[in-house]
C-alpha cells in the first residue's frame, strides 16, 4: 500500500501518533487510506449538499474495509463570476484544482481517491489530477439541479438559469417586465445541484461516466434524489474494490475512451467547453487528440438528444428516459464496447443493460434529431487552428451567414454595445482579446449571447470570440478561436465593416480579406501585453497555452 509511507516501521512512530489524532485506531493501519476529494462549498448552488453527500461516500468506504480522510478543494460558480473579472478566474482555477489535489494526494500517501466535483471547471480539474497522480480513483457528482416552475398568463413553464439571463435581454427589449424578471429569479433555480440543462457541468459529468471513471447514474441524477445518495454511498464501496484491483486511471482513460466520450459528447450536443477539457485530460495522459480528430467524429455521430439551451428537456428528463447507459445503447456501433469503467464491467456491460424509456428525449439513430454531432470544428483564414460552435443550438436560418464586423477588444465592451442597440440584425460580433494568455483566463460571453437571445437577435447576429461560451449559450456563438488575437492571430486583424461568412455545415470560417492584407495588418499592430503584471492570472499568462491544445499549462512561458 502507497500509505505504508506514513504508517509502518519504527520510523513512521510519529506518523502514527499524528494519524491517531485525527481518530485512525491501531486496527485501521492495516486498511486502505482513501482520500475523499471534496469541492464542498456555500456559495455554489451546485456543491451546497456536498457535505451531506460525503457522509454516504464514507460510510460505503468504512463498510467496504477502507479508512476514509475528507479534504477540500476549490469550486468557483461561473454563473456568479460571470460578466465581470472574477470570471477571468473561472478556467485559471482548473489548474489550481488539478495542482492541490496533487499536493494533498502525495503529501499524505492515499492509497486511492473518491472525486467529489459538480460544476465546471471542478470536473476536468478533478480528471487531470487522477490521470496525473494514476492511484485507483472513482468520481461521485453532486447531480443536477431540478428545473423551475414558473407560473405564467399562458401556463407553468419549465425554467433554469439561462432563463434569467435571457430575460435581461427580454427586459431591454421590452418583451418582459422587470416584475416578470423578478418572479423568474425566485423559481428558475429551485435548490442544490448543477444547473438544469446541458451546460457544461452536467456534460462533464456525462462524460465521465463515458469515459469510464463514474457509475452509472453519475451524470443525470438529480441531486435532490435518494437515488444520489445511494450512489454516492455505493461509489464509496467500489472504491475499495479498485483498489484491491489495482485499476487505475490510465487503465480505463486512454484512446479508446476518449473516442466514447467525444461520441457522447456529440449525440449529447453538450458544452463547447468540454472540447477544451476532453483536450486537455487527453494531454494529461499524453493522448495526442487533435482538432480534425473531433470533428471527424462529430460528422460521423448523429445528435439524439436535443436538451437546454438548444432545447426544450433538462437533465432530469435525461434520467427519466434511461440516462448516459441508454444514450450508448442507441450509439453502440459507434463506441468501443470493450473499454473498462469503474464499475467493473465494460461499456458494453452496461449498455447491454441499459433501456430508453422515452424515444423522444434519447432517440435513436433512425430518428435523430441531426446526422451529424451537436459540436463542430470550424477553421478558416480568422481560426487555422479551429473554432468551436455547438452546432445543435444554432438556429437553421444562421447555419450559413455572411455579414459585416463589429469588432470589440473586451467583452465588457460587447456587452456595452449591444446593451444600447447598436448591433442590428445581420452583424457578426467579434470580442477578441479574451482568450487564455489574453483575457487572462478566457472568459465566458454568456452575458453577450443571452442579451443577444433576449432581443430576439440570436437568429440573425453571429458571436465569434477568442474566448469561450458558457454551455448555456446558444444562437451563432462561435468560440475557442485560434491562435487567439494575443498570440497575433489573424482574429487580430479583422477591422470594423469588414465581411465574414460563416458556413457551420462544411466546417468554414473566414473572411473576406487576401493572406497578403491579413499579414499586412498583422506586422502593423504592436506586441500583446498582459494589463495583469501580478498574482496567480499574471503566472497564469505567462504559461497557459493555446485553446486547440486543450488550454494546459506548458513548461515554458510563452
Amino acid at each position: 500500500m502507497k500509505s505504508e509511507a506514513v504508517k509502518a516501521g519504527i520510523e513512521r512512530a510519529p506518523h502514527r501518533s499524528l494519524l491517531r489524532a485525527v481518530g485512525v485506531k491501531p486496527e485501521d493501519l492495516k486498511k486502505p487510506f482513501i482520500g475523499v476529494v471534496n469541492s464542498y462549498t456555500e456559495i455554489v448552488p451546485g456543491h451546497l449538499h456536498l457535505h451531506k453527500l460525503a457522509k454516504s461516500v464514507k460510510e460505503g468506504i468504512r463498510q467496504a474495509g477502507g479508512v476514509p480522510f475528507e479534504f477540500n478543494t476549490i469550486a468557483v460558480c461561473d454563473g456568479i463570476a460571470m460578466n465581470h473579472s472574477g470570471m477571468k478566474y473561472s478556467l485559471p482555477s482548473r489548474e489550481l484544482i488539478a495542482d492541490t489535489v496533487e499536493v494533498m494526494a502525495q503529501a499524505h500517501q492515499f492509497d486511492a481517491l473518491v472525486f467529489m466535483p459538480n460544476c465546471d471547471k471542478v470536473i476536468p480539474g478533478m480528471l487531470m489530477a487522477a490521470v496525473r497522480l494514476n492511484v485507483p480513483c472513482i468520481f461521485i457528482s453532486g447531480g443536477p439541479m431540478l428545473s423551475g416552475r414558473w407560473e405564467t398568463p399562458e401556463g407553468t413553464r419549465k425554467v433554469d438559469l439561462n432563463s434569467v439571463f435571457e430575460g435581461v435581454g427580454k427586459v431591454l427589449n421590452k418583451n418582459m417586465t422587470e416584475e416578470e424578471l423578478d418572479s423568474l429569479v425566485d423559481k428558475a433555480c429551485p435548490g442544490c445541484g448543477s444547473c438544469s440543462g446541458m451546460f457544461t457541468a452536467n456534460t462533464m459529468n456525462c462524460l465521465t461516466e463515458a469515459l469510464g471513471m463514474a457509475l452509472p447514474g453519475n451524470g443525470t441524477i438529480p441531486a435532490v434524489y435518494e437515488r444520489r445518495a445511494m450512489l454516492a454511498k455505493q461509489a464509496g464501496e467500489r472504491i475499495v474494490g479498485l483498489f484491491e484491483q489495482n485499476l487505475r486511471p490510465r487503465d480505463i482513460i486512454n484512446s479508446d475512451s476518449l473516442h466514447n466520450a467525444f461520441t457522447v459528447d456529440m449525440a449529447l450536443g453538450g458544452s463547447t467547453n468540454s472540447v477544451l477539457h476532453l483536450l486537455a485530460i487527453a494531454h494529461e495522459a499524453g493522448i495526442k487528440y487533435s482538432m480534425y480528430d473531433i470533428n471527424a467524429i462529430s460528422e460521423s455521430t448523429p445528435c439524439l438528444t436535443s436538451l437546454r439551451p438548444g432545447g426544450a428537456y433538462h437533465i432530469e428528463d435525461l434520467d427519466r428516459a434511461g440516462g448516459i447507459p441508454a444514450v450508448m445503447q442507441q450509439l453502440a456501433k459507434h463506441l468501443n464496447l470493450n473499454s473498462a469503467t469503474v464499475s467493473g464491467q465494460s461499456i458494453g456491460d452496461i449498455i447491454r443493460q441499459a433501456t430508453v424509456e422515452d424515444s423522444d428525449v434519447i432517440r435513436s439513430e433512425d430518428t435523430a434529431y441531426s446526422t451529424k454531432g451537436g459540436l463542430a470544428i470550424l477553421f478558416g483564414n480568422i481560426a487555422p487552428d479551429g473554432a468551436v460552435v455547438k452546432r445543435s443550438a444554432v438556429a437553421p436560418e444562421m447555419m450559413c451567414h455572411s455579414g459585416p464586423v463589429r469588432v470589440f477588444d473586451s467583452e465588457d465592451a460587447s456587452t456595452q454595445a449591444i446593451m444600447a442597440g447598436v448591433i442590428k440584425a445581420g452583424d457578426v460580433v467579434v470580442i477578441r482579446y479574451e482568450g487564455p494568455k489574453g483575457g487572462p483566463g478566457m472568459r465566458e460571453m454568456l452575458t453577450p449571447t443571452s442579451l443577444l437571445a433576449g432581443m430576439g437577435l440570436d437568429k440573425s447576429v453571429a458571436l465569434i470570440t477568442d474566448g469561450r461560451f458558457s454551455g448555456a449559450s446558444r444562437g451563432a456563438s462561435i468560440g475557442h478561436v485560434a491562435p487567439e488575437a494575443a498570440l497575433n492571430g489573424p482574429i487580430a486583424a479583422i477591422r470594423e465593416g469588414d465581411i465574414i461568412e460563416i458556413d457551420i455545415p462544411n466546417c468554414k470560417l473566414n473572411v473576406k480579406l487576401s493572406v497578403e492584407e491579413i499579414n499586412k495588418r498583422l506586422s502593423l499592430l504592436p506586441a500583446f501585453k498582459s494589463r495583469i503584471t501580478d498574482g496567480y492570472l499574471a503566472r497564469y499568462t505567462r504559461h497557459v497555452s493555446s485553446a486547440n491544445c486543450g488550454a494546459v499549462f506548458i513548461g515554458e512561458a510563452i
